[in-house]
């Protein structure tokens, strides 16, 4: 008896963090979009200004927890955090309190994702034959190749890059660690585009967020994308050798 009503209870204390963070997203989703706006910033910048002044390592540590929550639940407004920590603190040291206050949330979403399904989910796909088992062999054998790409690509939703690693048996030091730097080109763009938002704002306009899609921008990063491909053209190159 007590195996037979300890299994649901156990399945379900595994899946609990990860069904809040759908709720709590699926709530912020929508009540959340004015707070966690462009025009929110705009409108309030003279108040975290003058708070930012007065206390600014409260400042520092208010903002990179509410990221961390902001990522972590999956809630409108990544973006406007990133600006954010460019209007508050410049491009350096803004860009590093973005990439600490996501990596933490991200992480915090990826342990969830894997406590609740990842390792079940992870065996499953282990255990499976023909084209799922190649595929996830080939992730397998180019992890941090993958890992890295997924953060590179601007086009791959921040969400899902979140949640697909935790479905594949990634390590949670080689997921930090590639979330860390991955993200960190991105994170420099925006943040540097809300270093400028005091000019932006005092022109009456809206900030540029299309800037990462631009060539000087998105080509260095595709650079990026090209080097993370390397080790996986190596281990195709290794494959054909072999057969």
């Amino acid at each position: 008896m007590t195996d037979m009503t300890d299994a649901p209870k156990s399945g379900l204390a595994k899946r609990l963090p990860l069904i809040i963070i759908v709720i709590v997203a699926l709530i912020g989703a929508f009540t959340l979009k004015d707070f966690l706006s462009f025009e929110a910033l705009r409108d309030n910048r003279q108040m975290l200004i003058d708070f930012r002044d007065a206390n600014y390592f409260l400042t520092v540590l208010v903002f990179i927890a509410a990221y961390i929550v902001i990522v972590a639940f999956s809630l409108p407004g990544a973006t406007i955090a990133t600006l954010t920590g460019g209007f508050l603190f410049a491009t350096f040291p803004g860009a590093l309190f973005n990439v600490v206050g996501a990596t933490i949330g991200a992480t915090a979403i990826f342990l969830a994702a894997r406590w609740g399904f990842g390792d079940r989910l992870g065996a499953k796909l282990e255990g499976s034959e023909g084209a799922v088992k190649k595929i996830k062999d080939g992730i397998d054998e180019n992890q941090w190749s993958m890992l890295f790409i997924i953060r590179l690509v601007p086009a791959v939703p921040f969400f899902i890059a979140n949640l697909v690693p935790s479905f594949l048996e990634v390590p949670t030091y080689r997921y930090v660690i590639s979330t860390f730097f991955g993200i960190i080109p991105g994170a420099v763009v925006y943040t540097s585009v809300g270093a400028g938002l005091g000019e932006v704002f005092a022109r009456g306009e809206t900030p540029n967020l299309g800037i990462i899609f631009e060539p000087h921008i998105l080509l260095p990063i595709l650079g990026l994308v090209a080097l993370s491909l390397i080790p996986v053209a190596i281990n195709l190159l290794r494959g054909k050798k072999d057969v």
